[in-house]
């Protein structure tokens, strides 16, 4: 396990990776000792010396803006999947006032460019391992088929369930005994609204948000 970071080191940590983003370079030692108000050089240059000594981060110290953050694949390689808290009734049931934010993803584990994201409230669907507070990445241009777990619509709730189908009708299935199944009526106001492609549990979460979907 990596060395814990005192909360100066982290907050520079997060600011080399921050600027690296928006600028596709590193700040110099002076344009961090700038950011942070430490005037001695040496002072952050000891920083990034502590960085480096936990694995945090390459450097070499005779080039001014020679730092290489380990693991950072760079800004063509990531993609920011939006992630909802409101659903809509009708077509289009995500609507731009009902993004609560993004969240920011290796492109190797985005199905596509219109792949979301759904917060989890409930307890149904544990047979699957999909827990109470997961969020699910939501992929709307895999096609649905029988057994997929799904995102669904039914008005402006949106529900996560087994897709399968009994005696020519659709019925959403939970993965826990203690949940009842839904059969769609051809009434419903129904729509799939993709096929789940993955899960994502954050055992810490700064910025949850209150528009959890009900499972």
């Amino acid at each position: 396990m990596a060395e814990p970071l005192t909360p100066i080191e982290r907050k520079v940590y997060q600011y080399l990776i921050d600027f690296l983003a928006e600028n596709t370079y590193q700040p110099s030692i002076r344009e961090i000792g700038k950011r942070f108000r430490i005037k001695s050089t040496k002072t952050v240059s000891d920083l990034l010396q502590a960085l480096t000594s936990k694995g945090y981060i390459e450097r070499d110290p005779s080039r001014s803006r020679g730092v290489r953050i380990l693991g950072y694949q760079g800004v063509s390689r990531i993609q920011p999947v939006p992630y909802y808290g409101k659903i809509h009734a009708g077509e289009p049931a995500l609507l731009p006032e009902g993004r609560e934010g993004f969240v920011t993803f290796d492109r190797r584990f985005v199905p596509g460019e219109d792949a979301f994201l759904l917060r989890v409230k409930g307890d149904s669907m544990t047979g699957r391992g999909i827990l109470d507070g997961d969020y699910v990445m939501v992929s709307p241009s895999t096609p649905a088929g029988e057994g997929d777990v799904i995102a669904a619509r039914l008005g402006e709730d949106a529900t996560v369930k087994t897709l399968t189908h009994r005696d020519g009708a659709t019925v959403l299935k939970p993965a826990n005994p203690a949940e009842r199944e839904i059969v769609v009526g051809p009434s419903d106001d129904f729509a799939v609204l993709g096929v789940v492609c993955g899960i994502f549990r954050p055992f810490f979460d700064r910025d949850a948000f209150e528009g959890a979907i009900p499972t």
